[in-house]
């Protein structure tokens, strides 16, 4: 009979921390407001995900950086004709530009 008391007692209680448990918020997957390159959180399968494409992106924009980069220099050195920093910068462009 003690049991049944307290059963009854404890019931309620567990009930509604089991409630509260539920409606705990979540993280939002990912930094939605801020840029890829200012993302630091990544949270659940789908933080994952965008995290992924996020690295991609990046891997990708470096590239491009670099590329540009290239053709800038490689226009100064042909102004300057310096045969050996075109070379480089050849080499370089034709090893980043896609």
């Amino acid at each position: 009979m003690e049991y049944q008391t307290l059963f009854k007692k404890l019931m309620p209680i567990s009930i509604v921390v089991l409630l509260s448990a539920c409606g705990a918020s979540q993280p939002p997957p990912y930094q939605q407001d801020r840029e890829p390159e200012d993302r630091t959180q990544y949270s659940g399968v789908e933080g994952l995900t965008q995290q992924q494409k996020d690295q991609n992106y990046l891997m990708s924009k470096e590239l491009s950086d670099k590329c540009t980069a290239a053709k800038i220099d490689l226009a100064i050195a042909q102004a300057d004709k310096k045969n050996n920093e075109i070379k480089k910068q050849t080499a370089l462009i034709s090893s980043t530009c896609l």
